[in-house]
């Protein structure tokens, strides 16, 4: 019987894959967590310890390291091998999945400790990934849950080729390669950085015809935006920035949303549980812009929604999934591109520019940090629709280009403007977008407003509450302006600049 070795901190499709190596007759062997995971969900497994006869120590730093399963990880295919294994008591390994403690997202944090930082440097973990990717012509590493399916479908099929094992294995060396140099950094204060970039895709040309172009991942054997392709021709470099930034937007919102993105910037965005009435929403805050556009959806991509979007010209959808009627519908728009995610992440957390010679590097924008303190510095408080619909607003603005203005209601943008070199413009263009539906909207801007101007001018287009970062040394000015018609205005301490 194969054997399987399973020991994951991140538990993401954990039980699904240790239900399907179950079903195809693979006995499963797994660390404390992991085992008490899939024993909660009815499978059977050995835990570790009980394997080796030797307890989890140290609070859980020593669990998989032992001679028992590092000897049936390393084994080759040999009868000296073999035979050793036989006098021990022990048994081949055949596939190890596991990945690592979150070293990069602990250190990312705000007021992380040297003990915190120290505690989530994985031993095992990595010691499990070199042996098993050191011995791929026979054992399967699987140390990213994106590849569990795939796996599965080629065990179903008799077994992994050795191809396959291969490109796992280089899988797992960059993998642990990447992790010890985010320790390394850390550990050392060194300013130098390091990336590995593997080719994902040739393109056709750049942002131009004449521009050569190539899409990197930081994982080998990495879809585009480490999603898959499902149909339509390949993605070319404006879609894959479109697509980009179309997936933060869409991801920023907990509720189901949808966000239409043309030239890197929000045509629409809205959300509403039901999918088709939020691309409706999305849509009629710019129809124009939207032809030709990319459109991100953070929940599967249904039927209803696919026919909704039917009647509209588009480059590419993306979502964590499509459903068989969507799919049904979409292959009578075999030019329109389904790029499909295998979560809601957006990653790295940190964010690279190149300009004349050097690279810009900051930590990505997550939105606004958790200490941050909105204050409400009109006269007249927001209604709850008001809030909602600022809350809204606050989230929609921080994807659109700099100087960004949006015009919301609670679940839908109205208008939209941005990337002009000044903010009063950025507001009649909005303003021209939303047309009637300006009146009773309330506005975000993604910086103070220097003068009152902007402020001015929203006032004549019926706007009812604005929400903006303040900080300004006339910020008084823009307050006196918003309480001479009774408008809310709401300042949260916190700019954010999409340049």
């Amino acid at each position: 019987m194969s054997k399987a070795l399973l020991s994951v901190y991140d538990k993401t499709g954990l039980v699904a894959f240790g239900a399907g190596l179950d079903k195809l007759g693979w006995e499963l062997l797994a660390s404390g967590g992991t085992a008490r995971v899939l024993r909660e969900n009815g499978l059977p497994v050995t835990e570790v310890s009980e394997y080796t006869g030797s307890p989890e120590i140290l609070g859980g730093r020593v669990k998989t390291l032992h001679p028992a399963i590092h000897g049936g990880i390393l084994s080759r295919s040999t009868e000296g091998d073999k035979d050793q294994l036989d006098a021990q008591g022990w048994e081949e390994i055949d596939l190890v999945a596991v990945n690592l403690y979150p070293f990069e997202e602990t250190i990312a944090k705000q007021n992380v400790t040297l003990a915190d930082a120290i505690e989530q440097i994985d031993i095992g973990g990595v010691a499990l990934i070199r042996a098993a990717a050191k011995n791929f012509t026979r054992v399967a590493l699987v140390c990213d849950p994106v590849d569990y399916d795939t796996v599965l479908e080629g065990l179903e099929n008799g077994s992994l080729s050795e191809a396959k094992r291969r490109e796992l294995a280089v899988k797992g060396f960059a993998s642990t390669a990447h992790y010890d140099r985010a320790i390394l950094a850390y550990l050392s204060g060194e300013e130098s950085v390091s990336i590995d970039l593997f080719p994902v895709q040739e393109l056709r040309y750049g942002e131009n015809s004449h521009q050569q172009a190539t899409l990197y991942g930081y994982k080998p054997a990495a879809g585009p935006l480490g999603g898959k392709v499902l149909q339509g021709k390949a993605l070319s470099y404006n879609n894959l920035l479109d697509l980009d930034a179309a997936w933060r937007t869409a991801v920023s919102y907990d509720e189901s949303a949808i966000a239409i993105i043309k030239h890197l910037s929000p045509c629409g965005v809205a959300v509403n549980e039901n999918l088709a009435l939020a691309y409706e929403q999305a849509l009629a805050s710019d129809p124009v812009s939207a032809f030709g556009s990319v459109i991100a959806v953070n929940r599967e991509v249904n039927g209803e929604l696919a026919l909704a979007m039917k009647k509209l010209f588009v480059e590419c959808v993306i979502a964590p999934g499509f459903s068989p009627e969507a799919r049904e519908v979409y292959t009578k728009k075999k030019n329109c591109r389904l790029v499909e995610m295998p979560d809601l992440v957006v990653e790295p957390h940190v964010e690279m520019r190149s300009i004349v010679r050097g690279v810009l590097r900051q930590s990505v924008d997550m939105g606004d940090p958790q200490d941050s303190d909105w204050k409400v510095v009109s006269k007249r408080q927001p209604t709850e629709e008001e809030w909602a619909a600022l809350r809204f607003a606050w989230k929609a603005v921080q994807h659109v280009k700099s100087n960004a203005i949006v015009f919301a209601n609670s679940s839908a943008t109205v208008g939209v403007g941005g990337g002009q070199p000044n903010r009063v413009d950025c507001v009649h263009i909005a303003a021209q977008r939303a047309g009637e539906n300006a009146k009773g909207a309330v506005m975000a801007s993604d910086a103070f407003f220097p003068f009152p101007d902007a402020v001015e001018a929203a006032k004549g287009y019926g706007i009812t509450a604005i929400i903006q970062p303040g900080g300004s040394i006339r910020d008084e000015l823009s307050i006196t302006a918003a309480d001479e018609v009774g408008m809310v205005m709401v300042m949260t301490g916190v700019r954010h600049f999409r340049h």
